[in-house]
Formats: structure tokens, sequence, C-alpha cells
């Protein structure tokens, strides 16, 4: 009987020790990977050569920075294994995170993407990330972002998609897909993934036994940065339109516009007016494209407008508007 594979993927770009530290971590794994790929953006501190002194690690020199998006999925085209497992080089894995990933995917032949229990760096209570959510509005979050860990957060459960910080995927529905959207460059790329996976009918699973320790934008200028919050709140948009389906795309349109008004006013009000407006005049610019992508995307569609309703996050009021707070502290 085939036993299954799995290639371990990093993206890197001036990661400095952070690397270390994920590989130290990644050489502890109780399911050690077939192969472990660090895929380099032209970083230049050093990082890379701590990686080539790792004997089971393969690094893929690109030579610039192609973005989050494009690096991954240059390396899933280039291996060979069943599935490929996406780590932040900010991502410090438990020594059975790979096992408990490859575990739910041997009991759950019918999903394809898996998604982990991401905690914050130094603590068992705080929590980073228990998969992504997707609001009807366009908003994305990570579960229970920032708060304690609750005893029903140790349950596996279907989520809307994987973060790609720590996630698995099946490797053919990965490539099927058409992997990350490279306009994206970062940011949202993972949701932006899971959303047409669901339209095709796929679904994605929260394994809770799968930890890993999260830094979190820890190459990107870190949690609110100008550059988070530029590719975030842009991708966003972009996201929205190519895959809310049917009539879903016309009856939210109006909330979705309303809801990227109140974050620019969010933002103004704080003192980030040129970085937000900047990123909402590119993602206007960028419709066109999108648009076209959008016809694809769901001419391949088969799950019903319910099913996509269904799995969405419809809450209002109150939680919305902590949504909306959140969504100024939008990182990977």
């Amino acid at each position: 009987m085939h036993s299954a594979t799995v290639t371990v993927v990093l993206v890197n770009f001036n990661s400095g020790g952070l690397l270390a530290q994920c590989l130290q971590h990644l050489a502890l794994q109780t399911r050690p990977p077939e192969r472990i790929l660090v895929m380099d953006n032209g970083s230049c501190d050093g990082s890379v050569e701590c990686a080539q002194s790792y004997p089971n690690v393969r690094v893929r020199m690109v030579g610039r920075n192609l973005g989050f998006a494009r690096a991954n999925n240059l390396a899933v085209a280039e291996t060979d294994t069943d599935y490929v497992a996406l780590l932040n080089t900010d991502a410090n894995a438990q020594p059975d995170w790979l096992e408990r990933l490859m575990g739910a995917a041997s009991a759950n032949p019918d999903v394809v993407a898996f998604g982990s229990r991401q905690m914050a760096v130094g603590s068992d209570e705080v929590v980073d990330g228990l998969g992504d959510a997707y609001h009807f509005s366009g908003l994305v979050w990570r579960h229970g972002h920032g708060r304690k860990l609750r005893l029903a957060d140790l349950v596996s459960r279907e989520v809307f998609s994987a973060c790609g910080a720590a996630a698995l995927y099946r490797r053919e529905a990965f490539l099927r897909a058409g992997g990350f959207d490279e306009d994206f460059f970062c940011y949202c790329e993972d949701s932006d993934l899971g959303f047409r996976l669901r339209l095709t009918g796929k679904r994605c699973l929260f394994v809770p036994g799968a930890v890993v320790y999260h830094h979190g934008a820890g190459s990107s200028g870190g949690k609110g940065s100008d550059f988070s919050l530029y590719h975030g709140h842009r991708n966003l948009v972009w996201m929205f339109v190519k895959n809310m389906p049917g009539a879903l795309f016309w009856v939210l349109l109006p909330v979705h516009v309303l809801q990227n008004l109140a974050i620019i006013a969010l933002f103004m009000l704080r003192g980030r007016a040129r970085v937000i407006l900047r990123a909402k005049r590119d993602a206007v610019r960028g419709l066109p494209a999108a648009w076209a992508k959008r016809r694809a995307i769901q001419a391949a569609r088969v799950a019903s407008l319910g099913q996509i309703w269904k799995a969405m996050d419809g809450r209002m009021g109150r939680r919305l508007s902590v949504r909306l707070l959140r969504a100024l502290h939008l990182s990977a």
C-alpha cells in the first residue's frame, strides 16, 4: 500500500534567526517530511546560509523577492509528494505537528486542506489563530486571534480556509485550483485559495492537535506595518470580486462597499490615510484583471449558493464592529 509523502515548504525573506528556530523545530518532528524545501526570495541577511547548513534541507535561490504566493507556487510545482505542508519561517512547530496533520489527512480522504492550531509565541494560553473565517462583507480573520484558549478550541471542525502560516494541502488539489493568486504577492492568498477550493466543492478541516507557535509578520515589517496594511486591504477587494458567486455577489456588493468605506475611515482617523487610500486605489485599478479571473472561477463552481452562504460568517451588529476593529491589525 502506498504510504503518503509530504514536503514542507518554507518561504524565506530576511527572516534572520527565526528561520534557524523554525528548522530546529522541524528537525524534531516525530513524522519527518520526505523533504524540506526553503524558497529564498533574495535574502541578504545571512539566513539562507543558515538553512544550507541543515543536511535534510534543500534551498532554492530565486534571486529576488517574488512574494509569498509565487514562491510557494513554484515550490509546489517542483515537488512530487502527495502533500505539501506550508510553514512560515516565524512559526515553530511542535514535534507532532506534521504527524497530526498527516493523520487527519489520512482519516479524512474527502478533505483537501488542513489548518493548524496557532498559538502566540511564548504562551500556551493566547491564541494566534484557529483557522480562517470569511465574513459575507469581505473581511477575513483568524478564528480566536488574540484571546485565551478555550476547551471548545480543542475540537476539530470545518473552517472556511487554512491559514497559510501552517497548513497542509493535497498537492493535486492545490495545483488543480491554480495555487495562490500571484497578483496578491502576499496576504489573503491563503483565504483566496480556500474560497476557490470551496467553490469547487472542497472542504478545509481545523486540526487542533497540530500546534505551532507563531510570531506573526516575522519578515514583513511586523503587525500593522504599511506593507501588511497595503497588501491585505488591497487583496480583500480582489478576493470578493473574484470569488463571491452568482446572486450573492450583487446582493452583498453594497455591504462590501460600505465595509471598505468604514475601513478607510477607521485608518484615516488613525493617521494612516496615505497607505489605505493607495491600497484601495490599486484594488480598483486591478478590478478588470480580477473580473477576468472571476469568469473562469465561477465557470468551475459546483457548490451551491446555499453551501457558500453557510460556510461564511454572517454575524452582524457588535461582533461585526469588533471584526472591523481587528481588521486594523490584519496580518498573516
